[in-house]
């Protein structure tokens, strides 16, 4: 018979083990998948792990690789600070649509001044502080009146998704487009358009924009204030022993707050950078489930900043790898989203074996 039996201490060796064997679990259960469609599993899987990076259009995907990889990256780390101090921010994707509202409306406002100078660094403020406050509903709701930040952040989605159609077919609507819903394409406004930085790099560009280089800017504060500073510290100790951060004079209020603040400005920052580059308008469709995707990334990436970045990388290769693939082999869209699906369920499935060991037991005699 086999029987769990908990561990005295959690396994460092399963705490790293555990994503890596959750993606090759995946993988094969993703084979299924595509086989029950009737599909070539080997055919599918190549196609969206191996084709984008090492086949014949590697220089298109790659870039595009970058381009998806950040604000997941960026929405990720803001939440690992949350996740770690058991405050529970599922509403990123409210706060990332927030954020580009606001930075879009910034753009508009100016619209059609030409100074980038000035345009461009207001979105970002704008960006922050939109996703910011957004989030500090929540975290006041729970602070005042002791309200569970997990719905209220989530119901919070469903609201941000009715603004930015409201939005898109109301006040921020392109006078030019002929009534269409949407705003002005800020790709073709140079002051608001987060362009690509090194546009010769490579036959389609280089991918690296300023989202690019605020999600890697993202990684390395992240590492120093969790590795070598206070705040860091009383972070990681909240989530390990709430009593003890207590005796140790952590403020659980004003912790609350902050990251709360920090995970909702970093996934504004994610939409001010998509709605000013690869997405281009205030438009009903723009929500692109980033912010519930991130939560994905945080966990497979252990809630480590560089553990998020290679999680991000992965999980943006599965949209660009998943998009590759649709076209040629017919999948249904939704079948990239179970895969995702997959993977979060593989890891909290695997996560066992970190504070629990498999033993085989001799069953009692009759």
């Amino acid at each position: 018979m086999l029987r769990l039996e908990k561990r005295p201490q959690p396994s460092k060796v399963w705490t790293y083990a555990a994503p890596l064997l959750a993606v090759v679990i995946t993988i094969l259960l993703g084979g299924v998948l595509f086989w029950l469609l009737g599909k070539d599993p080997l055919a599918a899987t190549r196609m969206i792990f191996w084709d984008p990076i090492f086949g014949d259009f590697a220089a298109f995907y790659l870039p595009e690789l970058l381009i998806k990889a950040a604000p997941l990256i960026l929405i990720a780390i803001g939440l690992s600070f949350g996740f770690q101090a058991g405050i529970w921010n599922i509403g990123a994707e409210g706060q990332y649509i927030i954020g580009a509202i606001c930075a879009a409306g910034v753009a508009l406002a100016f619209y059609p001044m030409e100074a980038r100078w000035l345009i461009f660094p207001l979105m970002i403020l704008a960006g922050i502080a939109g996703g910011a406050a957004w989030a500090m509903i929540p975290a006041l709701l729970r602070v005042y009146f002791k309200t569970n930040e997990i719905l209220v952040s989530l119901m919070l989605v469903y609201v941000a998704e009715v603004l930015i159609n409201a939005f898109s077919v109301g006040l921020m609507r392109n006078p030019d487009g002929m009534g269409f819903p949407g705003s002005r394409n800020l790709k073709e406004y140079p002051a608001a358009h987060n362009a690509d930085l090194f546009p010769n790099l490579g036959s389609f560009g280089s991918g690296i924009h300023w989202g690019v280089i605020t999600a890697l800017f993202a990684v390395i504060v992240a590492y120093v204030f969790l590795t070598r500073h206070r705040f860091g510290f009383n972070v990681r100790l909240a989530g390990q022993s709430p009593r003890a951060a207590s005796f140790s004079g952590v403020n659980p209020h004003r912790l609350v707050i902050l990251c709360m603040v920090l995970s909702g400005g970093l996934a504004g920052v994610a939409g001010m950078f998509e709605v000013a580059g690869p997405s281009g308008q205030i438009l009903g469709s723009f929500p692109a489930f980033y912010g519930f995707t991130a939560i994905i990334v945080a966990f497979l990436g252990r809630l480590h900043p560089i553990g998020i970045m290679l999680a991000g990388l992965l999980m943006a290769l599965t949209y660009i790898g998943g998009d590759a693939a649709l076209q040629p082999l017919q999948l249904p869209s939704a079948s990239i989203q179970v895969f995702q699906g997959m993977l979060l369920f593989s890891l909290l499935s695997v996560d066992v074996l970190t504070n629990y060991r498999v033993r085989l037991t001799r069953g009692a005699v009759a």
